[in-house]
């Protein structure tokens, strides 16, 4: 079984009554010079009322002999029709930190056991269509725990992840494969890749 198998088979529009993840709404506004405008926007309906955003993206790097390895999935997704390169992500639930959905959601994803080391001010992914926002947490593992060595995920019904790791100094070139690949490439993981290929040649 491979995530490359999954495909769309058909779509129509969505209505309200049906929708559980997200809404769409009109927003009518007043512009710099005072111009009444009208904006779509989708919405997700998904978020706690505890918490001021929807979820967490994770870094989390393995310190390897041979050199720091970030941990990657590959997941197919639907409104794409493609599998995604992503970094290990999850909605957060009620009550829950950014720290504490990150070490959840890695650990039900991947199998890896972290500990929370830093946390992202607020993102927000595509503010000209959703409001949809995270935070990016960075997780250290541990690669001496013995969880860590024999890894068991907790995927919910539905879900199918490949895991897989790749080098910190190989990912932007990882990313120009995969795209030849057929893959799409997850808008957080392409900004790591440009962050390090920028830290490489300007030698920050």
């Amino acid at each position: 079984m491979s995530v490359f198998n999954a495909k769309v088979t058909s779509s129509e529009p969505l209505s309200k009554e049906e929708a559980r993840w997200i809404k769409l709404s009109k927003i009518t506004y007043r512009d710099p010079t005072g111009t009444p405008r009208t904006w779509e926007s989708a919405e997700r309906l998904t978020r706690p009322k505890t918490a001021d955003i929807d979820g967490v993206g994770i870094v989390a790097i393995l310190p390897l002999p041979t050199g720091p390895e970030l941990i990657l999935q590959k997941q197919y997704r639907p409104p794409i029709n493609a599998v995604t390169i992503e970094v290990p992500a999850g909605l957060i639930d009620e009550g829950e930190t950014p720290e504490e959905c990150a070490i959840r959601e890695l650990r039900e994803e991947t199998g890896y056991v972290g500990v929370a080391t830093e946390t992202s001010p607020m993102m927000f992914n595509d503010p000209g269509f959703c409001n949809t926002n995270l935070k990016m947490v960075h997780v250290s593992v541990d690669m001496e725990l013995a969880a860590n060595k024999d890894l068991k995920p907790e995927l919910e019904e539905g879900e199918f992840i490949e895991v897989f790791t790749v080098k910190l100094t190989d990912l932007w070139g990882m990313c120009e494969t995969w795209e030849k690949e057929g893959c799409a490439i997850d808008a957080r993981v392409g900004t790591l890749a440009e962050g390090i290929l920028l830290a490489q040649r300007f030698k920050l």
